[in-house]
Formats: C-alpha cells, structure tokens, sequence
C-alpha cells in the first residue's frame, strides 16, 4: 500500500471560489502591476499576496511573472508537473478578467527562439547549443518515449542538480503541458557515458511531434469491453501483521492494448479501520462501493475510463482506473471529492505508465 505514498500531495484548504480571486486581483491589478514593471521587491509586494489566495483555491499550484511587453505583465500560473492539477489551472486562467495591463498564462509556454535562450543554475549552464539527446528503445514496450540527455559537464555527484536544470530547461524549450504528454522517462548523462548516437537537442523538438503523432494515430478510438472481464481476488498479509485485500480485473492487466489508455489514477480513501483489524466496517465499505459505483457511472469504460481494481488494507483503500486522458477524469473526480466531502476522506494522483508497470504486483509482466 505504500507504493504511492510518495505521488499523493498535502490535504487541501477549504477553497475560494475562482471568481472571488479574480475579484481580489482585479481590485489590487494596477498596483501588482505597477511592481512587476518596477521590479519593486516582486516576492514580497506581489508573490507574498498572492500566494495565499493561489492557496486557497488549491494547493501545489505555482506561478511566474514578469514584463510581456512595455505596458503587459504577465502571470504564469503552473501546477508544475502535477497531472491533476493541469485541468484546474486551464480552467482558471480561461475565467481570467480581460485586464489591458496583464495576460494570464496556463503553464509555462515554449519559448520561441531557443537559439538565444540560456539558463544558468546551480553553476551549471544550460544551453541548446551544447547538449545532446538520444531515444531508448524497449523492445517489449515500443510505445514509450524514453529520452536521455546529455549533458556536456555532467558527473555522477551533480546527477541531481543537472538533472533539475534540465527539466526547467525542457519546460522552456518545448512547454511545460508537453513536457509531460511527450515524454515517459527522461535521464541525463554524459558524453563519455552515452549509449547512443548523439541528436542535437535542437531536434528534439521534432523528434517528439513524431513520436506523439504516432502514437495517436496508433490508439486513436481503442477502447475495452469489460463486460466479460475476469476478476481475482488477491489475498495476503502486510508486514505490520494486518491483512491486505485486492480485486483486480485479471483481464484487463493481460490486454495488450494498455497503452492506449496511458493516464493512471490512484485514488486513496481514508477510513477509520482500528476495531476492524485495518478493514472497513460495513457502513464505510457500502459507501466506498457508492463512491466507486458513481465514479465508474460518470466515468464509463466505453468512452476511456478503465476500473483495474481495487486494494483495502491499513485503513486505505486505493482504487485504480486507466484513462484515455487526463482532464475529464481530474474534473470529475473534483467534483464526486466535493459531493463526498463529509463522508469520505479521499485524495487521489494522476500520473502516466502507458504499460501499466504499477501493477506489475498482480501479474507477471516481461520487462
């Protein structure tokens, strides 16, 4: 149960509505912007203020500023890399104001000209101009786009901060919503240590439209029948001696289509199983059936959504579904969350294994 322990995000705040900051921010828009074009202590006057209020809308949203033009700020607003908070972030910026002095921007952009474009951090520069790409190919999982880069001052004991920098790099590069669509696994090296032909990273745009057209084109429209799926009871016992229930669509793990439905969803319940041996009462396990039945109603298989199965042990119960995509399915889930507020303690996480390597536990699966 605790694979996912480290993909889960902090409990969130009760939230504002959008259009109250909105409100808030078109009344304080003139002197926010007047410290944008000023430089005047941006993290204290204007990131200070609105962090808050960016908070209580969601947590783990973030944002950027600075001049677009002579008379334009504007304000990135990122989730920064957290999938479910992608469709939350579009929707917020699509209600923005129409404000002459600002433009509001859902994730960070591609910027246009990489030629002229470096970032220097923790020492280390980076530049188009001096790194390097090559793809990993896996003959067992032909669909996933594993990328390495190479780095020309890369070493074992700067493994993390280069790796960082390149992640912020490629964010700017090719954008940060595309970032997370196009690419499955990203690693960097060195020259020395490079096991492929070497690609100058300018292609890689290019290189990555091919592979996503592909890709779509490949799994456009495929979807499962579940109605004769087979399911299977997994049955064991935790290290802290509690026992752990599965049901898991057996089916479904040897499908070969997996990859068309690439999007991950974890959704973990919180209940209170202390008398119970660490399973749910009867009350609580008749809501979470409720909960899961209208889940699976308004997120159904035969238009993408996918219910793998389900793990109860410890107090939590994870449900598991593979989707097509990924902002219906964090929209939904929103609100079902909202409508079982005061009745279930849920979280959930959305994150991409086009093979379905998570649940590699349940089945045995060539590597």
């Amino acid at each position: 149960m605790g694979f996912f322990n480290n993909i889960f995000g902090k409990k969130e705040n009760k939230k504002d509505s959008i259009q109250d900051f909105w409100n808030w921010f078109a009344k304080n828009e003139q002197n926010f912007f007047q410290i944008v074009k000023n430089g005047d202590q941006i993290d204290q006057n204007f990131f200070s203020k609105l962090s808050p209020k960016i908070d209580a809308l969601r947590k783990e949203l973030y944002f950027l500023t600075g001049m677009y033009s002579d008379d334009i700020a504007e304000l990135v607003i990122t989730p920064d890399g957290v999938v479910k908070n992608i469709a939350f972030v579009e929707t917020l910026v699509g209600s923005a104001p129409t404000l002459p002095n600002w433009k509001f921007t859902a994730l960070k952009p591609a910027i246009e000209d990489m030629e002229k474009f470096k970032i220097t951090m923790y020492g280390f520069s980076f530049d188009i101009n001096d790194m390097y790409f090559y793809p990993i190919e896996h003959k067992y999982r032909p669909d996933d786009v594993d990328i390495v880069i190479v780095h020309p001052n890369y070493t074992e004991e700067d493994k993390a901060n280069i790796a960082h920098g390149v992640e912020i790099f490629l964010d700017n590069y090719i954008g940060e919503l595309n970032s997370i669509i196009t690419i499955d696994s990203l690693n960097v090296t060195s020259t020395d240590q490079a096991a492929g032909e070497l690609i100058p990273l300018i292609k890689l745009k290019d290189y990555l439209i091919w592979r996503e057209k592909e890709f779509v084109e490949k799994y456009t429209d495929v979807r499962h029948e579940t109605e004769n799926d087979s399911y299977t009871a997994f049955e064991g016992m935790m290290q802290n001696d509690l026992p752990i229930l599965a049901i898991i669509n057996t089916t479904l793990l040897d499908w070969d289509g997996k990859a068309s439905h690439p999007w991950i969803v974890t959704l973990r319940i919180n209940y209170d199983g202390t008398s119970t041996n660490g399973m749910p009462d009867q009350t609580t396990y008749d809501l979470m059936d409720k909960f899961e039945d209208d889940l699976m109603a308004r997120l159904p298989h035969d238009i993408g959504y996918l219910n793998i199965g389900r793990e109860t042990a410890d107090n939590i119960r994870e449900v598991y579904l593979a989707c097509t995509e990924f902002r219906k399915s964090s929209q939904i889930i929103d609100q079902l969350i909202a409508q079982y507020r005061n009745r279930l303690e849920i979280d959930y996480a959305i994150y991409k294994d086009k093979y379905w390597k998570s649940f590699a536990r349940f089945n045995k699966t060539i590597e």
